[in-house]
């Protein structure tokens, strides 16, 4: 069934404006009567099409429920700016596994060092690949790519989660069988670039409470961390 986001919702009816409603009349091609869900803050609006109103489509609301799709731990992702087009990738895949906030930080090693206004200009980009890969996963909310951040605010920020990670290549971490994640709701992941962490990053990050994470003797590129690191914390939290 299609799934669309929507900036309100009633249980009543739900309007439909603007790219959404163009894809809906002339991509998708759907009609009066046809069935769509509409996402709005993790809730599902399980609705009908019920008229086509100028470059609007109306929807009339059948039922509604929270979104099964949302887990039931908010994930921030904290990763160190890559270069390319490695970033979109992480986005893409953080998204569909079920991260909730991902916020691209500028560590020692990072190689691509974007000022505020370069990085302004790709971010509406980002936000819409995060968009794209909410519809495509079925998740009930569009997660949010941030501002570029320094790593000693990401560190002072990511520090405040009821379990905050730092996964770290050099052997002394936990392993995440080792870690409890009972009666946690919000989950701080900081991941490094291509070079990894400096040492005086990840001393700084440990100092401040912030738990180091192994991933065993396999080094992982940036890009497969977080990939692989999300979705161990989901499966060890029961949201896979």
């Amino acid at each position: 069934m299609p799934r669309f986001f929507v900036p309100e919702a009633s249980d009543d009816f739900i309007t439909v404006t603007d790219g959404d409603a163009r894809h809906i009349s002339y991509s998708l091609r759907m009609a009066v009567g046809d069935d769509i869900t509409l996402c709005n803050g993790g809730k599902d609006y399980f609705c009908k099409i019920e008229r086509f109103d100028g470059d609007s489509v109306v929807c009339r609301v059948l039922r509604s429920e929270q979104s099964k799709s949302e887990p039931d731990i908010f994930l921030t992702l904290y990763q160190a700016f890559p270069k390319g087009d490695k970033f979109e990738t992480i986005i893409q895949k953080s998204v569909e596994l079920g991260a909730s906030r991902i916020v691209p930080v500028m560590t020692k090693r990072c190689i691509a060092r974007p000022d505020e206004r370069s990085f302004a200009k790709k971010l509406s980009r980002y936000q819409k690949i995060c968009e794209e890969a909410a519809k495509q996963s079925g998740r009930g909310i569009i997660p949010e790519v941030t501002e570029i951040m320094s790593f000693d605010k990401a560190v002072d920020e990511a520090k405040s989660a009821d379990l905050p990670l730092i996964c770290y290549e050099r052997e002394g971490g936990k392993r995440f069988s080792d870690i409890s994640f009972d009666n946690k709701k919000t989950v701080s992941l900081i991941i490094g670039s291509e070079g990894g962490f400096d040492c005086s990053e990840a001393e700084k990050a440990i100092n401040s409470g912030i738990i180091p994470i192994w991933l065993g003797e396999r080094i992982l590129r940036c890009e497969t961390a977080p990939t692989a690191a999300i979705a161990i914390i989901m499966n060890l939290s029961g949201n896979i």
